[in-house]
């Protein structure tokens, strides 16, 4: 019988008492409506109305968004339709309603696991979009409460749900061709530069800054625009490593079997070619090192070439996965041998049965059910905070340094001689945007605390501060 450490027989515990402890809200009956609440509607939380809403048994019923016109353009579509909801630009309004079972959380990165925990503590079930958290500490606290009150909660990482995906993973897994020897994860996604201001900008009349900022610092607006572009500021994004990459960040991990975030990561990266407000990597390569099979992560924001609109690839591969065994390798929807022979087809479909899985979670009040509990969320989403935690304590490096660092690692290698003849396409001035070699951290897998060399600087980057009254409790 395996050992079972004081740490977690205290964690299993504390959580049984605290499942007998407190009640369930009202379980919903098979024929009860699911009344649902979106909040952040601009984008991503739009489209969630719609597909909630045509899921049988299932009512959108309020919508909040802090920027009243964003409420307005969302309501009209009510209206057509002859519908009626609750309209709030404070979420909290949203938990302290109790004709409320259910809230889709798409408010920007920084806003998640708080909106979350609340949520769960006032009762309610959640939908939670990616990356569910924006800190590392952020999202064991989300699947803390989770557990606590016994809410059902589902990350957003859609491809969980992809029928074909699941088998084309478990025919990898199950040996086909051979030990998995390496997962790589793969975005090119062309993004353009962010320009630069030289002052602080308006915010839109329409927006409570107050409610957008939340947990965040509420400083002056200092890009563009405030919609969208916070993807690139580190106080309320996470770069693309954070927003499309997640999606396939969690299929790696899916597919090597981690169940807990890795023992060692180091980022190569930089933002290239833009002297702009935006600080986050536009062109990054992380390493996280599991054993047997490693993570590689790329991330690529430049076209393939200076005055191109067509962006890279790998064996075909943009925004998606290649999982290299030993007999071939799964590309996309395809298995193929060594030699690029097509071997299988899997027909994929995206997980666009995502939310109905997750209605029929609450409505059975089985975790098991979820495709993407939480917790799966929190790990795949923390190894992206890994990577950028490297990244953010890195230091201005050539390519001679660079090569010289990872000479050992010959994926490293590899993917770091591409990058830099991507990066020679696009005729990139290293002077003005350098590239970064990442700190190389260790990380402890049980605290979920960044160890070794750099642990201190490395550690206060595994949670943030918040400014009051939007403060994540220690204790949820």
């Amino acid at each position: 019988m395996a050992k079972q450490t004081r740490r977690h027989f205290m964690k299993q515990t504390l959580l049984a008492g605290a499942a007998a402890a407190l009640p369930l809200s009202r379980v919903r009956g098979a024929n009860d409506d699911i009344r649902v609440a979106v909040i952040g509607l601009r984008s991503q939380g739009a489209n969630h109305v719609n597909w909630f809403r045509n899921i049988p048994g299932v009512r959108v019923v309020a919508l909040c968004d802090p920027d009243q016109s964003v409420l307005d353009r969302e309501l009209a579509k009510f209206a057509e339709r002859n519908e009626t909801a609750a309209c709030h630009r404070d979420l909290r309004r949203v938990f302290d309603d109790k004709d409320i079972d259910t809230v889709i959380v798409a408010a920007p990165n920084h806003w998640h696991a708080l909106a979350t925990v609340w949520a769960c503590q006032a009762g309610k079930d959640v939908y939670v979009e990616k990356p569910v958290s924006h800190t590392i500490w952020e999202g064991r606290q989300m699947v803390a409460a989770a557990r606590k009150y016994r809410r059902i909660v589902q990350s957003g990482t859609q491809r969980r749900s992809d029928a074909g995906l699941q088998e084309a993973i478990a025919y990898i897994r199950e040996g086909h061709i051979g030990k998995i020897t390496l997962a790589r994860g793969l975005c090119y996604v062309r993004r353009g530069s962010i320009g630069k201001v030289d002052g602080p900008q308006t915010v839109p009349a329409s927006v409570d800054y107050d409610l957008w900022c939340g947990p965040a610092p509420k400083e002056p607006l200092m890009r563009r625009n405030l919609h969208y572009d916070w993807h690139w500021v580190w106080s309320t994004g996470n770069g693309d490593l954070g927003n499309n990459g997640i999606h396939f960040m969690d299929v790696c991990r899916w597919a090597v079997g981690a169940e807990k975030l890795a023992p060692r990561v180091l980022s190569i990266g930089g933002r290239f070619e833009y002297v702009d407000d935006g600080e986050t990597p536009n062109t990054q390569i992380v390493y996280l090192d599991y054993s047997p099979a490693p993570i590689i992560y790329e991330v690529r924001g430049l076209a393939e070439a200076a005055e191109s609109t067509v962006m890279d690839h790998y064996r075909g591969i943009r925004i998606d996965v290649v999982i290299h065994c030993e007999g071939g390798y799964l590309a996309g929807g395809w298995v193929y041998d060594n030699d690029g022979k097509k071997i299988r087809q899997f027909m994929r479909n995206g997980g666009g049965g995502h939310h109905a899985n997750f209605i029929k979670a609450v409505r059975s009040r089985k975790m098991t059910d979820l495709n993407a509990d939480i917790l799966e969320g929190h790990l795949s989403s923390g190894l992206c905070h890994m990577g950028n935690v490297s990244h953010r304590l890195g230091q201005a490096a050539n390519a001679e340094e660079i090569a010289e660092s990872v000479q050992q690692n010959a994926h490293m290698l590899d993917a770091f001689e591409r990058m830099e003849a991507h990066l020679a396409a696009n005729k990139v001035d290293f002077g003005a945007t350098p590239r970064v070699l990442g700190a190389a951290l260790e990380f402890d897998a049980d605290t979920e605390r960044f160890t070794g060399a750099c642990a201190e600087a490395a550690n206060r980057l595994v949670t943030r501060r918040y400014r009051a009254p939007f403060v994540l409790p220690a204790n949820v």
